[in-house]
Formats: structure tokens, sequence, C-alpha cells
């Protein structure tokens, strides 16, 4: 049995690696929130140690490991910005650690990441879960498995509804979330690259506080990409049947369907990490490098509509490339 510490046990994604490390049968010994609205650990671990202080459980974390009793993994789940810093703590606590998406915000942030582990002989883990479902695998192996020289043409489509609260919260401030292409998209951007290859060509077309757009072109096929945090975006059909979240990927034209699947890809990131497959620094690099060139890039514009009462999902919409 693995001994598990959680920062950030009040955030929206904690509950699933409360039960990822349960379902694993490890045991949660200590958590840190600066807010104290954690009822949910009493479904998963009710006897695990709490602090809404960070120094005091960093204190305590530090006396478990002096008295030869300390932590195997730090999940890192607090507000992406702090993510670096939360991860450096548990490598220096001399413990392997498990963090959501992004592991950073800047490509150079990974590199130091690199060093540290090289450092304390421990190693960071990256929560990649489309990695994981089984129908984008079978996708992957499908495109490996051609013989086609011919690029796959894609449209990707992410609308998932946030209320005005997201734009007060850390998640609407650019330097703290990375903005709606890295909080919203890396893992979309991360599979599309594990599916189809390095990127070529990185276009950018919309990037705004509450959406964005862009081309890229990959190893195996041209992608046309929309995100969005807005609800008027929804398509029409979507919005009148009060549906908050639209998510479409087509592939030449015939749409992939990945909608289940996805309630117990935290568990399996979980198992894989601790058998020695979880997805490493190495892997997650090339979703940070291009999430940081898009949220840094000079978007160029867009020919053609987008208006969300546009009958085709938004991203199949002509974008100018160039």
């Amino acid at each position: 049995m693995k001994k598990f510490a959680l920062i950030g046990a009040a955030g929206f994604v904690a509950p699933r690696h409360l039960k990822a490390i349960k379902d694993t049968g490890n045991e949660l010994v200590a958590a840190v929130d600066k807010f104290d609205s954690v009822g949910v650990m009493d479904s998963y671990f009710p006897k695990a140690d709490f602090f809404t202080e960070f120094e005091r459980f960093g204190r305590h974390i530090d006396k478990l490991k002096r008295s030869n009793n300390k932590i195997d993994y730090v999940s890192v789940c607090s507000p992406n910005y702090l993510h670096d810093s939360h991860i450096r703590f548990g490598l220096r606590e001399n413990a392997d650690v498990i963090c959501e998406k992004p592991i950073v915000l800047n490509p150079w942030n990974v590199v130091s990441l690199q060093e540290i582990e090289k450092e304390t002989g421990n190693k960071v883990f990256n929560i990649l879960q489309l990695r994981l479902h089984p129908s984008i695998i079978q996708l992957k192996n499908e495109i490996d498995a051609s013989d086609s020289n011919s690029k796959k043409e894609v449209d990707l489509t992410y609308i998932t509804s946030r209320g005005h609260w997201y734009y007060t919260s850390w998640k609407g401030e650019l330097s703290k979330s990375g903005g709606i292409a890295t909080n919203i998209g890396i893992h979309f951007f991360d599979m599309l690259m594990w599916v189809f290859g390095k990127v070529q060509k990185n276009v950018v077309h919309l990037h705004e506080h509450d959406r964005a757009a862009g081309y890229l072109e990959l190893e195996k096929a041209r992608v046309r990409w929309f995100l969005s945090i807005n609800s008027d975006n929804l398509p029409k059909e979507v919005k009148n049947n009060k549906i908050p979240t639209f998510r479409s990927i087509r592939v030449d034209n015939t749409e992939f369907e990945f909608s289940g699947g996805f309630t117990d890809l935290h568990t399996k990131s979980y198992e894989n990490v601790i058998l020695g497959n979880g997805f490493g620094l190495e892997k997650t690099l090339p979703s940070i490098h291009l999430a940081h060139e898009i949220r840094n890039a000079s978007p160029i514009g867009i020919k053609g509509d987008y208006h969300p009462s546009a009958k085709l999902p938004l991203a199949t919409h002509p974008f100018s490339v160039q």
C-alpha cells in the first residue's frame, strides 16, 4: 500500500484523485487546501490529516519523512500557476508526484523539473487521461496502421459553458490559468499530437478570454480547432436542449464518438503510475510547448462566420490558412 498526500483537496478535480487513490488500494495520509469545504473526503479518507495552511502541511510531511514514515506520492490538484512550486515540494520531500493538467504553464518549467528529478531521483507524472480512452487508443492504432500518405482532415470543437465565477477566479487570469487554450484545450492538444504526430504548422486565428480558434498541421492531419467557455457559442439545438457542453471531433467528415468511457480514466492513470508506466515530463512537454505558443501568438483573424447559429460544428467553418 502506497501513502499519498494531496495538495488542492477542495478543487473541482480532487474527487477524481481521491477515488483513484482509494480504488487502487492505497492510503491518503494528509491533504491541504486553503478552503475547508472538503467534506468529500469523508467518502474516501475520513481519517486523513487535513490542513488549511501549506506551512503546517509541509511541516507534517517533513516530520513523516524524518520518522521513517515518508509519503510515497504527492498528488497535485492546485491552481495551474502553483503546480510548478507544489511539484518541486513533492520532489524535495523524496516523493514521486502525480499532477493534473497542465503540469506547468511554460516549457522551461518542465526543463527545470527534469533537473530536479535527476537531483532527487524522484519522478513527475502528468494526468493525460485521453491517451487511455479506449476509442482514442483505437483511433491511434488505426492511424498508425494506415499506409496512406494523405493527411486526415480533423475538426475539433469543444464548448464547455462557464458562469461569471470563472472570470473572477484564478481561471480567468491568463497569468494564472494560461488562458483557455491551456486550461481547457491542453488535453485535446496532447491527444491530437499523440494520435497524428508532431506539429508542422501552428496558426492562431482567435485568442480571447472566453474562446480561441486556430489551425494545426500535424504529421498525419490538418486540424481546425475551436474552444469556448461562452454558452452563446453553443449550437442552437444544444442550447435549446439546455445542455451546457458541446464536444465534437470529426475525422474526414465523420464524427468520432468518444462521449463515454471517462469514468475510470483517473484510476487507470494511477494504476499505470504505480506500475511504472505513467506519463512523465518528456511526454507532456510537446503539449505545454504548443499551448505556450498559442497563448503568445498574434492571431491573424478568421475568414468566414463562426456564429453559434451556424448549422455545422464551429470548427468546420473555413479558416484562412496561408
